[in-house]
């Protein structure tokens, strides 16, 4: 059947029906952000002058190299020294630190904060699934508050600590630091690299004198500013809201805290590292390709 729609539609209709699909909606005079399939297909149907079904418009565009009319939201990179503060992340990643191999008492920690996450109880209680008819959950519900989730993220080891707050702040993120300094094996560390972001818990030089003076053996490394994907405890947020987190429906705080603590214990039961294969080398590459499109990649 395939074989027989390629036959009624010959590269040129198949370029065609692509061209209609890339393009730019504002130049179609038509009140549109998007073009639906059902609306590429009429157009279709009006351009080739025949009839077009939507599942042979749905595999021409399937089937292209290039599809432009797909997109995903990006933050570019706007600090100067991206490649920099980048460079060394990676390194520590790959287990090196300026040149030479971690020693098997030295730690990578990945930390930030999962702010503001909501307890919302349901005004009605959900319904299980039945036959033909997926479970359903109330959209009205009562908010019973917010809890700030701190978490570290054991790179090497794939195991995560965590502690819930009521906000977050330079004390809270204090008290996760002495949480990870008073268990084993990172009170026995020779080295913790610490790996945070540039919110306000943890930004600038002061973080890095205050955690040096805390304990000598915690070096703070920052991500590049706008590269929170840099971060790998990222990675384990969002599995946390998509395993643990949705739908939101928790009772009050304390089931909400409950929970995540127990996503914790589970994640730790089975460890696993994340198979980060983004490199030093890869960055380069990057960089070299971005470079007409933003500042912060000549850097590199």
């Amino acid at each position: 059947m395939a074989e027989a729609a390629r036959r009624l539609f010959p590269p040129l209709d198949r370029a065609l029906i692509q061209a209609l699909a890339c393009e730019v909606v504002a130049k179609t005079d038509q009140p549109l952000s998007r073009q639906s399939l059902a609306d590429l297909t009429h157009r279709a149907r009006r351009t080739l002058g025949k009839r077009v079904s939507r599942s042979t418009v749905w595999r021409v565009l399937h089937e292209a190299a290039i599809k432009p009319w797909q997109y995903d939201h990006w933050i570019f990179p706007r600090d100067p020294a991206f490649a920099k503060k980048a460079a060394p992340i990676l390194d520590l990643y790959a287990g090196h630190w300026k040149g030479r191999a971690l020693g098997p008492k030295d730690f990578v920690l990945s930390s930030d904060e999962k702010t503001s996450i909501q307890a919302r109880r349901r005004c009605h209680t959900e319904t299980p699934p039945r036959s033909k008819r997926s479970r359903r959950i109330e959209p009205e519900y009562k908010r019973m508050g917010a809890l700030q989730y701190l978490a570290a993220w054991d790179v090497g080891r794939g195991m995560v600590l965590g502690r819930c707050e009521r906000t977050t702040g330079i004390e809270p993120f204090g008290r996760l630091v002495d949480q990870i300094l008073d268990q084993k094996p990172y009170s026995e560390a020779e080295r913790l690299f610490l790996i945070v972001d540039n919110g306000s818990s943890h930004r600038g030089q002061a973080s890095v004198r205050r955690l040096r003076a805390r304990d000598r053996r915690l070096i703070v490394v920052h991500t590049p500013v706008h590269a929170s994907w840099l971060n790998q405890v990222e990675i384990y947020f969002s599995i946390l809201q998509r395993k643990v987190l949705t739908p939101n429906d928790f009772a009050d705080l304390d089931a909400l805290r409950i929970r995540l603590r127990l996503y914790e214990e589970l994640t730790n039961r089975r460890p696993k590292p994340f198979a980060w294969k983004f490199t030093r080398q890869e960055l380069a590459n990057w960089l070299k390709r971005a470079s007409p499109h933003f500042p912060a990649a000549k850097a590199g």
